[in-house]
């Protein structure tokens, strides 16, 4: 069983449904536990063959709206995520530096149903020190994506953003931009670029413009997952490759955010119902 299925599990056992009303706020505490997910793996630093560190204090910048509706659970939700964030590690051999921590702030900038996702790795001192909060950290080399920031929690580039979107097509939601830093990934001169998608440990190999995936037997990919429609979301290669979502009943998380429409770059991930998807792909 997957890291976050086991963690929706968590929620929804929790007494007395106390997380009931949060299942109904615009951001989804899974779709959260996705971008901690993510901001480990953009975070991660090789110190030797056998340690790989990632942060252990992290802030989800929340919109006022769904601040306001998380925020009264804001203690259990935090250990909730922590222990996600404990169980993904240990999958993948990943190792702190201090104590896992998970804050939510509001945020103005931010509208309803989006939100950040900052982090620093703080050393066991420091995690139990509160000025250690006021200490800015460096962050890492090479910035990091237009939703979520890397280690020492810097702030927003000014004049950038949040979240920059656009209407998809028949209205709803936007669909924010996705995906990191730098130019999408492309075919090499004289080269071909390789794609694939995983799914529990299973390569499906993208040797077609379009796949559709689905829980119906005439999907390309079929993912058995009574969350997942029958025709749920379509990948599209090109440059760069998008995914697309079909009109499904639950929609599509990328990169940790909810949305219609988005680039993918090599590793990025897709939730569609409790089912996570990884994108690859990789020159020659």
């Amino acid at each position: 069983m997957g890291v976050l299925k086991r963690f929706e599990q968590r929620l929804e056992g929790l007494v007395n449904g106390t997380f009931a009303k949060v299942f109904k706020s615009e951001v989804q505490p899974v779709e959260i536990a996705g971008a901690l997910q993510r901001e480990c793996d953009n975070n991660a630093t090789i110190w030797n063959r056998d340690r790989t560190v990632v942060p252990n204090d992290f802030i989800v910048e929340l919109s006022a709206p769904d601040f306001e509706r998380l925020s009264p659970y804001s203690g259990q939700l935090g250990d909730e995520l922590s222990g996600m964030v404990r169980d993904y590690a240990k999958q993948q051999r990943y190792t702190f530096m201090g104590t896992i921590k998970v804050h939510l702030e509001k945020a103005d900038d931010l509208d309803t149903g989006l939100y950040r996702v900052r982090s620093r790795t703080l050393a066991a001192s420091e995690s139990q020190d509160p000025q250690a909060q006021q200490r800015p950290a460096a962050p890492r080399p090479g910035g990091s994506g237009p939703v979520t920031h890397g280690a020492g929690y810097p702030s927003p580039p000014s004049g950038l953003p949040p979240m920059p979107a656009a209407p998809p097509p028949g209205g709803g939601r936007p669909a924010p931009r996705t995906g990191g830093p730098g130019p999408a990934a492309g075919p090499a001169s004289g080269g071909q670029t390789r794609r694939w998608i995983e799914i529990n440990g299973t390569r499906h190999q993208i040797s077609r413009p379009t796949l559709v995936l689905g829980r119906s037997t005439e999907a390309d990919v079929r993912i058995d997952d009574p969350g997942v429609s029958r025709r749920h979301c379509e990948i599209r290669v090109g440059t760069p490759a998008t995914i697309q979502d079909l009109g499904s009943t639950n929609g599509i998380v990328v990169d940790g955010q909810h949305t219609t429409r988005a680039t993918l770059r090599d590793g990025s991930r897709i939730v569609v119902g409790s089912t996570t998807i990884v994108y690859r792909q990789a020159e020659g």
